[in-house]
């Protein structure tokens, strides 16, 4: 069922012919995304899939522009302080809510103490701690109105930060701190997201979401750059099952599909090899372990898990597109930083699997009294594949790990409450920096360190990283702390991501970046 144009078929009456040629004039794009959103909501959301739909709703003070670098968006400009702790928004002018009511500083100061209220439960609040009081207002020590945000007046906002934050304009492009509307969520409470009630100060807003079915965006009229938005009609889909997408995309069906299953490489490069996109990624793709659950909680059978993965076999012969090899937690590519690799990465496999065995006979696992564990994986050919690698590896160890799938959404909420042993994850930098990794091993950051890692000597080096200005002693703090971490294993890192898009040649405006974000405001369909 393809919409890119819509023709009658006949028109014999004039009324007909009218429709039909008012129907040819809407474009639509119909874009295969990697999971069902859980919500629409800005503020309870989680994943990339559910970014790249929001995304092209809401927006905040900055956002991105087609290469995926920073630009102005709620905001038309900014100062920063010279102390770089203040900075004060200039509310764009002309800026309104897709229902005709304007965009204030108001509406960002609802937004931001919203988010870090703890009745909101955000799962992601706590990317906001560099501003002021952000942290005790969302561990409900104080109350939202002391949180360092303030509006001067409608069209200006001053954010304050507990310390220098190198990021912070990039970190403001991401979902946390998009607007959403204080007269819509004051009247409707929860109610205000639900399509027909739904406003949203982006590009687009919801018409229709049909669980498991689609998300149908239309384009917002008001947006304040609306003129230069060529694309009417999104259509996103759930589509798990990559092979699926795949033929769906060859049928015309899909003009976009956020990912492809890496067996189908050497087809797509001999068949579509203008069609599919392959470039650097920066994120990890790791599996959290659970280590308030013994036998977890011995830093030896981590250990002994993680040494046991022939990473190289994963990337050369599993996938086959170009991953590369994990052995810190964060990826190589990430600006003023040098990463810390586990210590054991340049010994042979083959000893290491020797050393492996070692430490769980230490922990008291061996033939007759093999470990036993579930690892637990989303929906994806690529993600069933690596976990069935995997599982043969530690077989080598003597270990018995039954697999278990789920679909997307079921999967990262169970990672979120902790239920689970060993689990696949999958991290995409918010912004190019350290911490947006390393923060996820932090006790502070509740359901995102899925594994309930706590270690004090980490969190402490990180703390101090949060309120250091010299950028080269923070990135050595940072490297301290994730070599704690690297030693303790927590999380298996496994490979370094790059992003695999399937795009049709009707699609222009595409650019590939390294946050893998590509905003429909920006695209257009032949």
């Amino acid at each position: 069922m393809r919409l890119i144009k819509t023709f009658a078929t006949t028109a014999v009456a004039a009324g007909f012919a009218l429709s039909a040629g008012l129907a040819a004039a809407e474009t639509v794009i119909h874009i295969g995304n990697s999971g069902e959103p859980d919500s629409l909501d800005p503020h309870h959301l989680s994943g990339t899939w559910e970014n790249r739909t929001v995304g092209d709703m809401f927006l905040g003070l900055t956002t991105e522009a087609a290469d995926g670098s920073v630009i102005p968006g709620a905001a038309e400009s900014w100062e920063i302080s010279g102390d770089g702790s203040v900075y004060t928004f200039k509310i764009r002018d002309g800026h309104n809510w897709s229902d005709g009511q304007p965009v204030t500083a108001d509406d960002l100061v609802f937004s931001l103490r919203r988010i870090l209220a703890p009745e909101t439960a955000a799962k992601y609040a706590s990317l906001l701690y560099p501003i002021k009081n952000a942290e005790e207002v969302n561990t409900a020590k104080i109350g939202g109105e002391m949180l360092g945000v303030r509006a001067i007046d409608d069209r200006t906002l001053e954010i304050t930060l507990k310390a220098p934050t190198p990021y912070f304009l990039t970190q403001l492009t991401h979902y946390t701190a998009w607007a959403v509307p204080k007269h819509k969520v004051e009247e409707l409470g929860d109610d205000w997201v639900k399509p027909g009630q739904l406003v949203s100060n982006g590009a687009y807003t919801v018409e229709e979401w049909v669980p498991n079915t689609h998300v149908k965006l239309v384009k917002n009229p008001g947006f304040y750059d609306a003129a230069n938005v060529k694309i009417d009609t999104i259509y996103y889909y759930p589509t798990e099952e990559r092979n699926a997408a795949l033929k769906r995309f060859r049928a015309g069906e899909l003009d976009i599909n956020t990912d492809f299953a890496s067996d189908q490489i050497e087809w797509l490069r001999e068949n579509m090899p203008d069609q599919h996109r392959i470039a650097p990624y920066l994120g990890i793709y790791y599996y959290p372990i659970n280590t308030a659950k013994p036998p977890f909680d011995d830093k030896r059978v981590r250990q002994a898990l993680s040494m046991a993965i022939d990473r190289e076999a994963i990337t050369d012969k599993v996938l086959r597109t170009g991953e590369v090899p994990a052995y810190s937690f964060v990826p190589p590519l990430t600006s003023r930083y040098a990463i810390s690799e586990v210590a054991w990465k340049d010994t042979p496999y083959k000893d290491r699997v020797a050393q492996a065995k070692a430490l769980l006979a230490e922990a008291g696992y061996g033939a007759d009294n093999p470990l036993e564990l579930t690892l637990r994986y989303n929906t994806s050919e690529n993600h069933k594949k690596i976990a069935i690698a995997v599982a043969s590896m530690w077989k080598q160890l003597g270990v018995k790990a039954d697999l278990f799938n789920s679909e997307v959404k079921v999967h990262y909420n169970d990672l979120q409450e902790g239920d689970f042993q060993v689990a696949r994850a999958g991290w995409i930098a918010d912004y190019d920096d350290a911490q947006n990794f390393l923060y996820l091993l932090q006790t502070s950051s509740g359901p995102m360190n899925y594994g309930r890692y706590s270690e004090p000597k980490f969190d402490g080096l990180m703390d101090k990283a949060s309120v250091t200005v010299d950028l080269e002693a923070r990135a050595e703090i940072m490297r301290q702390a994730e070599e704690v971490a690297m030693e303790d294993q927590p999380v298996i890192p496994i490979y370094y991501y790059v992003s695999k898009n399937l795009v049709s040649n009707k699609v222009q405006g595409w650019v590939d970046n390294g946050k893998d974000i590509h905003r429909t405001r920006w695209l257009s369909v032949e």
